[in-house]
């Protein structure tokens, strides 16, 4: 028995909550209404089942620093941010910093409610399969362990996009998912693809900025024999050979905006028409979409539809980029070492600790990938741990610059003590428990650090 309202409605002005609660209550929806944001965090917790509309300009907690403290405590709550002083710019700041959706006063009803049932039914889904995989995890233990192997890293951005993805593996939902080059975008893809519903159907990938502009209806819609000059043959479209599985665009900010209004359609009515042909195919596909530049501002300069962006992005996944996770460097680095020699049939050299100090130091603009790129070349004794330590990336904290340096020294002692850590802590006048909780938090082993 649910015993949460459906929507926290937080508004400082009386009138406007009495006018929206009544709009919500009359579509059926329990609502309970708060005049500031202190008094509405009470009842949130991570069970929370409803959905969370708030004005932006209150006294004291303002509707961003609410919109922070309910991601902190569950950041799959969808939270509507309304207010009368909307304009592009803090429709961009709210939808960056996490929020389900944007509305200006004087909210329309029925925006308003269907904006809502969309959260509700989302949030509902959330929680739903949060159960299923605890039950699972629950039976077979093995759930999280078959998530690190194929996402690898144990920082909190990792383990916080691991429970993200397992939440929306089994659901029907279309993602979007954010990152920068190199981040591991189509990973994540074929991971929400392969531990879901859809697995049995096929994963079809298509780079939108690899397909010629000419060509790229043919290649999603496909097309009918003599549709146009050169087409001898009947040709199934990816969207179709997609049917009940996945289909995954990428670089779909590249799509050129004739194509985007034949995808909106076809998202909206999942189903499609061959070029030169008027019969209409339903299909049964799952779209996961990615990009790594910033959607609505480019639909902002007229690049992209802004329609076809709300439709894709029903949930916004945000991959880290390696700067922001370099504890996962150790083991990534050593896991594609591994992988690239057992591929090239060598022995896997491991990683000394100056070789790992290097990885940790740079900035990695690349991110994964670039540092794939560098087990490889250490594979083949291209001498990474040879270069100087490069100057710590720009844009890092105090505080990130001495624990890059504290790792490098920890590990540099190891290393001239074989790993012994009794020693070593001597080396560094620190105690023993010391220098084990240092090593455990910056990803030391002795077996990775002897050479």
């Amino acid at each position: 028995m649910k015993n949460t309202p459906d929507v926290l409605l937080v508004d400082d002005d009386e009138e406007v909550r009495q006018a929206y609660g009544q709009t919500l209550e009359l579509d059926g929806l329990t609502v309970a209404t708060f005049g500031s944001s202190g008094a509405a965090v009470k009842p949130l917790s991570p069970e929370f089942q409803g959905v969370v509309v708030t004005d932006v300009r209150m006294p004291g907690m303002d509707g961003f620093a609410f919109l922070d403290g309910v991601r902190r405590l569950d950041p799959e709550i969808p939270v509507v941010l309304v207010t009368g002083h909307g304009d592009v710019p803090m429709a961009l700041k709210a939808l960056r910093a996490g929020a389900w959706d944007f509305i200006e006063k004087p909210a329309d009803p029925v925006l308003l409610v269907q904006t809502v049932r969309r959260a509700l039914e989302h949030r509902h889904l959330v929680l739903e399969n949060r159960l299923l995989r605890a039950q699972a995890a629950g039976r077979d233990g093995v759930d999280e362990d078959v998530w690190a192997r194929r996402l690898i890293g144990r920082s909190e951005p990792m383990q916080r996009l691991r429970r993200t993805l397992a939440v929306l593996a089994d659901t029907r939902t279309d993602v979007l998912i954010f990152g920068e080059t190199g981040t591991g975008k189509e990973m994540a893809a074929r991971a929400l693809h392969d531990f879901g519903r859809r697995r049995a159907g096929r994963f079809v990938a298509v780079n939108c900025a690899a397909i010629p502009e000419n060509m790229i209806e043919s290649e999603l819609f496909g097309h009918e024999a003599g549709a146009f000059t050169g087409a001898r043959e009947r040709r199934i479209g990816k969207i179709e050979h997609a049917h009940k599985g996945t289909l995954f665009l990428d670089e779909i900010e590249s799509m050129p905006l004739a194509a985007q209004t034949r995808l909106l359609r076809a998202l909206q009515e999942r189903s499609i028409e061959r070029l030169g042909s008027n019969v209409e195919i339903q299909v049964d596909i799952r779209v996961l979409a990615a990009t790594k530049v910033d959607l609505l501002a480019l639909s902002g300069e007229g690049r992209f539809r802004e329609d076809l962006l709300y439709r894709l992005n029903t949930v916004t996944v945000r991959l880290p980029p390696l700067r922001d996770r370099r504890d996962d460097i150790p083991a990534l680095f050593r896991h594609f070492v591994t992988l690239l020699a057992e591929r090239d049939g060598v022995p896997a050299e491991p990683a000394g600790a100056a070789t790992l100090a290097q990885m940790m130091a740079r900035p990695w603009p690349g991110n994964v990938r670039e540092l794939r790129n560098a087990a490889e070349r250490h594979v083949l004794g291209l001498g990474e741990a040879d270069e100087a330590v490069p100057a710590p990336a720009d844009g890092l904290s105090l505080e990130a610059m001495v624990d890059i340096a504290e790792r490098q020294a920890i590990a540099q002692v190891l290393v001239r003590h074989g790993g012994r850590v009794g020693q070593s802590a001597e080396a560094l006048g620190i105690s023993r428990k010391t220098l084990y909780l240092k090593m455990r938090k910056h990803g030391l082993e002795r077996d990775a650090v002897e050479d």
